[in-house]
């Protein structure tokens, strides 16, 4: 069941109602996780298996974990494999096959391959990661264990933000479960101009400029215009298309009573790759950051050395955590390779140009470089990209092919000035709220008058 869907809308409403009529935080949260397992398994009911196991498995070995500490390590473990062990079976285990067989073969061994039709369970690289935060915190003490099962199922599989985020945190989501919750017009309010935002994102914005996205990055050797364009076109894309998902999510959440983590605060203002990574996926680069980056020893490292295996490690893992793909692990490394090269130049942390023209200048190469690892990311593979790159009208090509990137370079404009008009909007202070209302109003019939008939999957569904 996908948001975009005319039986979510009846879903949800059903839940809603039926949510707020209960008026008992634990039959509400018992209807929640129904209403959980019945979306994540509207298409494929098997998911709910996967999802049932990681929460079962969790909430047993994080009470052994209080229960039994002299085999704390040993429980600890135990989760990492259960979940880890899934996680790695159903997405990684073809790549990691395929590339095993090529390895050999380059060798000169005569293996058969080892190919398995695998369906990639929906949302499992998000729920996997929500409640190892849980078992992880619970392992260094900073957690206690929940004795109820149910409140400890419906925050693994709370359905708004189950399937792509953002990823909560036990410590800040499984208190607002165990809450009493009230019926409030502020929820409404709050919910609704997100909801709103989040449909005209997908359905007009991300959904209408993928047809061009598409259309690039299906040719053999598109021109450097093309890809330029085409890769301009996708940085929109995904913006709109996972921001749309999360204020959604956001917004659903919210008419429950519940409050989900901000996932993007204006990402394409970056000045720096830590800039940048401090805005885009915020639960997901925040998760990395505490749980593997700081585990390793990052914030403490005194040599180039180990700073650079730490930061190839933490985003070589971010980059593989997206898909199994060589192009998301590259995309990965080129990004650690960003963060290494600014922090040697000095532009660390919360570093901020001193004037507003070495401002201008310090965001205009990251964004340059964002691009270059969109184009990385969105490639259907690093051999289409090299072959691009490297084919002989790369540098040259037609002139319909630069009137076409032109073309797409204008979509991309005109799709830009309502995704900042937006963000514009969010921050007006509350006396503005006639324009605010208004504004909401439009997006909402732009969105009934534009929207695709078919509109695409999520793009963060696939990892």
């Amino acid at each position: 069941m996908i948001f975009t869907s005319f039986i979510y809308a009846y879903f949800f409403a059903i839940v809603f109602v039926l949510y707020w009529a209960l008026q008992n935080k634990s039959w509400q949260n018992a209807l929640l996780l129904l209403a959980s397992y019945v979306f994540y398994g509207w298409i494929h009911p098997w998911f709910c298996i996967l999802i049932a196991i990681s929460t079962v498995a969790d909430y047993f070995i994080c009470r052994a974990l209080r229960e039994k500490p002299q085999h704390s390590k040993l429980w600890f473990v135990l989760s990492l494999v259960v979940n880890l062990g899934m996680l790695g079976f159903f997405k990684y285990f073809n790549f990691f096959a395929d590339n095993v067989h090529s390895v050999l073969s380059t060798m000169g061994l005569d293996v058969s391959p080892i190919a398995l039709q695998i369906f990639l369970p929906v949302g499992i690289s998000f729920y996997t990661f929500q409640t190892l935060s849980y078992t992880i915190d619970i392992y260094r003490g900073e957690l206690e264990p929940r004795k109820n099962f149910i409140d400890f199922a419906v925050f693994v599989s709370f359905f708004p933000q189950l399937v792509a985020g953002p990823i909560e945190r036990a410590k800040r989501f499984l208190p607002q479960v165990e809450n009493n919750r009230k019926f409030a017009l502020e929820n409404f309010t709050e919910g609704i101009p997100l909801i709103i935002v989040g449909y005209f994102k997908k359905m007009v914005v991300a959904d209408n400029i993928a047809l061009y996205v598409d259309k690039v990055f299906m040719l053999q050797e598109p021109s450097a215009a093309l890809l330029f364009a085409g890769t301009a076109a996708f940085a929109l894309q995904i913006l709109a298309d996972f921001s749309g998902y999360t204020d959604i999510a956001r917004g659903m959440a919210k008419l429950l009573g519940f409050n989900l983590v901000l996932n993007f605060n204006a990402p394409y203002l970056a000045i720096s790759p830590s800039d940048f990574w401090r805005r885009w996926h915020i639960s997901f680069s925040s998760w990395i950051r505490d749980y593997i980056y700081i585990s390793l020893g990052g914030s403490r490292v005194k040599t180039s050395v180990k700073f650079a295996w730490v930061l190839l490690v933490t985003l070589g893992l971010s980059g593989l955590w997206h898909g199994a793909a060589w192009n998301f692990i590259v995309w990965g490394v080129f990004h650690a390779a960003l963060v290494f090269i600014y922090h040697k130049l000095g532009f660390t942390g919360h570093w901020k140009p001193k004037t507003w023209y070495t401002y201008g200048f310090s965001w205009f190469v990251m964004m340059l470089l964002t691009l270059v690892g969109w184009s990385i990311f969105r490639a259907p593979s690093m051999e289409w990209l090299l072959n691009a790159v490297f084919a002989n009208n790369f540098w040259s090509g037609t002139v319909a092919q630069v009137d076409s990137a032109l073309v797409i370079l204008s979509y991309v404009l005109v799709y830009t000035v309502p995704m900042v008009l937006i963000h514009v909007v969010q921050y007006l202070p509350k006396r503005y709220a006639l324009l605010k209302t208004t504004f909401y109003a439009v997006l909402l019939v732009a969105t009934i008058l534009l929207f695709r008939e078919y509109a695409n999957d999520f793009i963060y569904f696939q990892f």
